[in-house]
């Protein structure tokens, strides 16, 4: 007898939105479950998208495998702004401020309206298996539904507690319930839980707000876009705004800080590093009173403004004087008070590389279960997870992104490899290629396999495959145009602040001075029409070609290393020679490459080495 359902996703949040379109487009008959239909693609906390520390990188990583957050965010920003551009390419980062009702709306609309895919109010309580394998779900209700695979995407919802000062109460998000059946039916299958807490901070009304005090941050007047596949155009924004802590900010908090869970042991989970709250700010660094905090509309039909930098569980009273000590903010009227949440997380090395579980076959998870931080973290999980529990019911071979192929690759490697003991954010600092894996050339690294996939139409990978060519021909134009040192160029050179040129050269070496752009080899040559994308990316090759060049070798002699796979059925316990611990470490994890072996922590260079003797023998010892 078939199945209800190929695919089950448990969760409407980022992660369960990709993980439901993604296996809905490639033809499974595809059921989302979410606590409350109203919240899908809820902006839990700060009502952005991309940003520093690789987010925009996700997001268009996404975008070039088929997902949809950069669609909607492009539909939905309030204001949009490029970051670090005073820093090289590989670090370029695209923030947008959204609006939090109206992102919400069109991911709702968009998943109500997908073929193969039905949305579904209801709360999931326990798991169905036999044999080790998934077999569907059930309701709170009772109401048992079957499915072939199930992506579990639930959050903070996991047994999930909200904490203000000293008060406790379970709830996933303030005003919404906790998920307890379904952490003890996760445990009752044999996987290995823990917890992990995150905080938001306090939104205040718009119009209690002294903006005299405050500096202004308006939006970008370049057009700029998340999707490869948005027009570039100018729209109206919403300007955000900062001030800054003062020494009475510090003061009222070290008076209080008694009162902060953190302190206190209310909260007990381990919180998100690069996100922490001002009470832990202020313990760590106690002599530093000018934190930055960002004012963030939150939609275009509310009063609320997000306090980014002000994240706290402290007591609401306390909440209310640590305002009043911010220019600009000491009238502030608090619409919601900032909290802590407590939650559930699948320990990370329970789970394969494409988000399958070891425990359960047929079980995916992705997003905050897995012990990550951010929409984007989330988001890019469910696309995978959903890409390969639809492979899975059409009998595909499974899709695992590399480390030198996408931060979303970086991301989920170093989850399930190396594990997490704090939420995980994904950073440009952990990628080993990161002037590879930039977010201008997401589409050029990863559509191609998106159209593979089935996710990437006919017209998207034309226009991927025109982009592509106008990028070569430009180049080899570039590499076979001559440039003569007459007086005349090395006048036009010095004037634009470049050297001086002493023998012939082409324009290719021209573009590799730091100081010219594409549009100065003008002067030089009549130049081609081209889409401002392309020459972006033009400009790159030229100026970073020696050391493009030299990561391209590193990742060739990386992947030596990853395309040597380790089967499935070895017994690491009968190998002579690895060391205890790295047979330990290594039948946890069950590698499948090499690559992967040697990143796991506990496995040294030489464990490596036996290995590599026993898999190049092909007499590897069967379990």
């Amino acid at each position: 007898m078939g199945k209800d359902y190929a695919v089950i996703v448990v969760g409407g949040g980022h992660a369960g939105c990709e993980a439901a379109l993604a296996a809905a487009r490639l033809g499974c008959k595809t059921l989302m479950i979410t606590m409350n239909l109203d919240t899908i693609a809820q902006l839990s906390c700060n009502p952005a998208i991309g940003g520093p520390a690789a987010k925009s990188h996700l997001v268009r990583e996404i975008d070039a495998l088929g997902g949809e957050m950069g669609k909607v965010i492009d539909q939905t920003y309030l204001n949009i702004r490029m970051l670090n551009l005073s820093r090289g390419p590989a670090v370029h980062a695209l923030r947008a401020q959204a609006d939090k009702v109206k992102y919400r709306a069109v991911m709702t609309m968009t998943l109500e309206s997908q073929p193969n895919l039905t949305v579904r109010q209801g709360m999931v309580s326990k798991l169905l298996y036999e044999d080790g394998a998934i077999c569907g779900v059930q309701l709170n209700t009772g109401t048992k539904i079957t499915g072939e695979t199930v992506v579990l995407a639930t959050g903070t919802f996991l047994r999930g507690v909200v904490v203000i000062g000293d008060v406790r109460y379970p709830g996933g998000r303030q005003g919404e319930p906790s998920a307890d059946d379904l952490s003890q039916s996760l445990v009752d299958a044999g996987l290995r839980l823990a917890r992990f807490q995150t905080a938001t901070p306090p939104r205040v009304h718009a119009d209690s707000v002294d903006y005299g005090k405050l500096t202004c941050q308006p939006g970008s007047k370049k057009p700029l876009r998340f999707s490869f596949d948005t027009p570039l155009v100018v729209r109206e924004q919403i300007p955000c705004w900062y001030t800054r802590t003062t020494p009475d900010t510090i003061r009222v908090i070290q008076k209080n800080i008694e009162l902060s869970p953190i302190q206190s042991g209310t909260v007990q989970g381990k919180g998100p590093r690069y996100c922490p709250s001002i009470d832990r700010k202020v313990m760590r660094f106690p002599d530093k009173v000018d934190h930055q905090i960002f004012l963030e509309p939150e939609g275009e039909y509310t009063k609320e403004l997000y306090c980014l930098g002000l994240t706290t569980s402290m007591p609401e009273h306390i909440q209310a004087k640590i305002l009043q000590t911010i220019p600009g903010l000491e009238n502030a009227q608090i619409m919601r008070s900032g909290y802590a949440v407590e939650y559930d997380y699948i320990l990370p090395d329970q789970t394969y590389p494409t988000l399958e579980s070891k425990v359960i076959k047929g079980l995916f998870t992705a997003g905050q279960i897995n012990g990550t931080s951010g929409y984007e973290e989330a988001a890019a999980q469910g696309l995978i997870a959903g890409i390969n529990a639809a492979h899975k019911v059409l009998g595909r071979p499974p899709l695992i992104l590399s480390r030198s192929q996408a931060y979303i690759g970086v991301l989920i490697d170093d989850l399930v490899t190396k594990g997490t003991d704090e939420p995980y954010r994904m950073m440009t600092s952990r990628a080993e290629y990161r002037l590879i894996l930039r977010q201008d050339n997401a589409d050029l690294r990863l559509r191609e396999l998106g159209y593979k996939i089935g996710l990437i139409d006919e017209q998207r990978y034309q226009k991927l495959k025109a982009k592509r060519a106008a990028i070569q021909n430009t180049l080899k134009w570039l590499r076979e145009t001559p440039v003569s040192p007459t007086k005349e160029v090395r006048d036009y050179l010095i004037q634009l602040g470049s050297g001086d040129l002493k023998k012939a050269v082409t324009l290719h070496e021209i573009l590799q001075r730091p100081e010219l752009k594409f549009g100065d080899l003008e002067f030089f040559a009549p130049l081609p029409e081209l889409d401002p994308e392309v020459i972006e990316q033009v400009e790159i090759e030229c100026k970073f070609k020696g050391y493009i060049e030299r990561q391209l070798k590193q990742i060739e002699e990386f992947n030596k290393m990853e395309d040597i796979s380790i089967p499935d059925d070895i017994d690491y316990f009968q190998i002579k020679g690895l060391r205890s611990e790295a047979k330990e470490r290594l039948t946890a994890i069950r590698p499948t490459s090499v690559g992967q072996a040697a990143r796991i922590s506990g496995v040294s260079p030489a464990d490596i080495n036996v290995l590599l003797v026993i898999l190049k023998g092909e007499n590897h010892v069967s379990a």
